[in-house]
């Protein structure tokens, strides 16, 4: 039996830049050991699974494999899955889709432009605050002299349903210099449930952006990840408790994937109000191709 299968580029302002994703409509007949050899087969950061075309409990059953293990989240790919479902599955403007993923049913709100999906979005679920680090530890993790790293904030583990451990660089250049250390990363993560980086500055190389950052994720087998949506997700609940800029609400413009030619664009919302947030993270979706599994 064929399954289609689609690719997309998640946060993506055009074609062939964000982060690239394989979608697959299941219908219900590949194992959990089919999945996990496709999504190594495809070879990208993530692979979904789209369990079947009907909703359950108002939601449409979605697994998410990375090259060698399920994921409860991630952020690029439930966009562009809900991307996919409104695309092939739903065919009409409708304002919001849901996922069943494990760590919850997660909305994805659609905003449309002469009848094309313009701008998806999706509710993080409440965040979870870590231990927080050593900055010389973090520092020799990404190969900087520790002076780099921004003192005024913590190093720190945060959670919206993935763990990353959030570095704050003192401008961009600290974050163009950076470059794993893998003996000191490797040191740094054996302490921690994060095994991510995320590396981020208020300095940008577009002025309309406020934050521009960098993902490094040596322990699933990404080097570099253009885009990151449950990182920024994680992000924007650091930047709103630590009120980094000043407040604890943001609404920003976050650049990544520049240092590998995928420029990448992430919008990022977020308050606390009494110690509890409501965190969105929204981008565009392109499709790029489309095929089937045999």
């Amino acid at each position: 039996m064929s399954h289609p299968f689609y690719i997309v580029d998640v946060f993506a302002e055009k074609k062939y830049g964000g982060n690239q994703l394989a979608v697959i409509i299941n219908d219900g007949v590949l194992d959990a050991q089919d999945m996990q050899q496709i999504a190594l087969e495809m070879n990208y950061s993530e692979t979904t699974f789209i369990q079947d075309a009907h909703q359950h409990n108002g939601g449409y059953n979605v697994r998410i494999f990375s090259l060698d293990e399920e994921l409860p989240f991630a952020g690029h790919p439930t966009l562009g899955t809900a991307f996919i479902i409104q695309q092939v599955i739903v065919g009409a403007e409708v304002p919001e889709i849901r996922l069943n993923l494990p760590v919850g049913q997660i909305p994805v709100s659609i905003s449309y432009s002469s009848g094309q999906p313009d701008l998806l979005t999706m509710k993080q679920v409440e965040p979870l605050f870590g231990q927080k680090l050593s900055a010389g530890e973090a520092a020799a993790a990404i190969g900087l002299n520790p002076k780099l790293v921004d003192r005024s904030f913590p190093v720190e583990e945060v959670s919206t349903g993935l763990p990353f451990i959030i570095i704050p660089l003192i401008n961009l250049e600290a974050v163009r210099q950076s470059k794993v250390d893998i003996h000191a990363y490797q040191a740094l993560i054996e302490k921690t449930e994060a095994k991510s980086l995320l590396i981020f500055s208020p300095e940008t190389y577009l002025k309309e952006n406020q934050v521009n950052c960098r993902m490094f994720d040596h322990y699933h087998g990404i080097p570099e990840d253009p885009a990151t949506g449950s990182a920024n997700g994680c992000l924007a609940a650091y930047l709103v408790r630590h009120q980094y800029f000043g407040s604890n609400e943001i609404r920003i413009r976050v650049e990544q994937g520049y240092e590998i030619n995928r420029p990448s664009l992430l919008l990022l919302e977020a308050k606390e109000e009494r110690g509890e947030f409501s965190i969105y993270v929204g981008g565009r979706c392109v499709q790029t191709a489309r095929g089937e599994l045999l």
